[in-house]
């Protein structure tokens, strides 16, 4: 089996054989910290804070935390606030000049990001973790299970080792980068959440099976649905619209000849350039109505009672995932064209001597460019949005219990969808540099056409 043949190509290189092996050992560290319950707290006694995150807002935190969060584990705060430091950092490049020199600096400057990144994120789990620890009793975590009640030293010590577990997760990540395979944060996110997959789908099985509600029949039908919501996802992450760029041939002076085109090429303009980042946005946003419902001013209003009601948790209602399809178009839009820098693309061209065919070089190419640009964002964000309210679509109309439905899309489902194919498509680079038969049927990482 071609299959077969192929894991064995992968064990005859030696370094990527290594990699593989020191990505997993690295994998089964960061898994092995989120089970390590923080010291103080009395394991036996987190049943009722864990089935407060069955679901809803809580189930995608506890999710991306692999558990962790769910456990009260030293890795309670997983990679987040890393994920969101970055995020920080990335946004702020476009106002601070400072930051924007260091874009340009090549490595250097790239190790200068990457330092104050590290920096801003012991800065937010300093103000995450005290917030972390003084809901534990709110979420469900009893009085008893405090072993040496909530004094000083317990704060501060637990503080220090969620800082410490935040760190240490991404230095973890970052190994996986530099020595393993595949980006390695992304990586850790994708193990937690597939973590969490097993016990969602036994969940679905017993309400299925062993409720008599639908039985095997419906499990299979579930399952044909995932399956296609999955293949949809990947034409989301691969789809590219190609823009055609000439090249002028040169002579053997280095010249151009006048009038002869050497060979063409393409410019790749993803169909969802933006990637996840929009619903992990929109997501962020969507804690704010809920909280404002909640304010003392609105709390015992009508207005109040009804944003707690529709906002303060419930993922799978109408009002809730329609305001979030929307949000999600409008920072599809944002974020796209905040990162995908148009202008920077047609000065690279124009000092290649490369052009596209029928449009004048410098401004008008920008131009060119960011006209597709806009116009592929829009089937790609509409997409994109409904992949994130799938989830609401599957619990909603076919009655899929919650913990399982959040795998029907969201974020989760469009992790693993683009950390698979970014781990696929590195290892099929090895192999191809090796003279192997790559993952992929002819060899090729294809791209689908937009």
């Amino acid at each position: 089996m071609k299959f077969i043949d192929t894991i064995k190509n992968i064990w005859k290189i030696d370094e990527l054989k290594n990699r593989i092996l020191l990505t997993l050992t690295l994998l089964l560290v960061y898994r092995f910290g989120a089970q390590v319950v923080l010291p103080g707290i009395d394991a036996s006694q987190l049943g009722g804070f864990a089935a407060n995150f069955d679901a809803g807002l809580g189930g995608i935190l506890n999710a991306f935390t692999g558990g962790a969060f769910s456990n009260a584990s030293v890795f309670a705060l997983g990679i987040m606030p890393y994920i969101s430091a970055s995020i920080v950092v990335q946004l702020m490049g476009i106002a601070i000049p400072y930051l924007q020199k260091l874009q340009k600096e090549g490595e250097s400057g790239r190790r200068k990001i990457n330092q104050i990144t590290r920096w801003l994120t012991i800065g937010i789990c300093l103000l995450q973790a005290p917030g972390y620890l003084a809901a534990l009793g709110t979420l469900g975590v009893p009085e008893s299970a405090f072993i040496l009640g909530k004094t000083p030293v317990f704060y501060i010590s637990s503080v220090l080792i969620l800082v410490t577990g935040c760190v240490f997760a991404m230095w973890l990540g970052e190994k996986i980068t530099d020595k393993g395979i595949g980006n390695g944060i992304s990586l850790l996110i994708m193990v937690g959440i597939i973590a969490t997959m097993p016990l969602s789908f036994v969940q679905e099985w017993v309400a299925r099976v062993t409720e008599s509600n639908g039985g095997i029949i419906m499990i299979l039908i579930e399952l044909v649905i995932w399956f296609v919501i999955i293949l949809l996802s990947v034409l989301l992450v691969m789809a590219v619209r190609q823009i055609p760029v000439s090249y002028a041939r040169r002579t053997a002076s280095g010249a151009y000849e006048k009038n002869v085109f050497g060979s063409r090429q393409y410019i790749p303009l993803k169909l969802n350039a933006s990637g996840v980042m929009p619903i992990i946005f929109a997501q962020a946003i969507m804690f704010v109505p809920g909280l404002i419902g909640s304010a003392s001013f609105l709390e015992n209003t009508s207005a109040g009672q009804w944003l707690q009601a529709e906002f303060g948790g419930n993922i799978f209602g109408f009002w809730y995932n329609l305001v979030f399809g929307l949000l999600i178009i409008i920072f599809t839009y944002f974020y796209t064209a905040i990162t995908v820098p148009t202008n920077k693309m047609a000065d690279d061209l124009k000092r290649s001597g490369g052009f596209i065919a029928g449009i004048r070089p410098g401004s008008e190419t920008a131009e060119y460019l960011d006209k597709i640009m806009s116009q592929i964002t829009l089937p790609g964000s509409v997409f994109l949005a409904l992949i994130a309210i799938f989830p609401a679509i599957a619990f909603n109309v076919i009655g899929i219990q919650q913990g399982w439905a959040l795998f029907y899309g969201g974020t989760s489902l469009l992790i693993m969808v683009g950390v698979a194919i970014d781990t696929m498509q590195q290892v099929n680079s090895y192999l191809l540099n090796r003279h192997y038969d790559g993952l992929m049927k002819s060899g090729k990482n294809r791209k689908a056409v937009a």
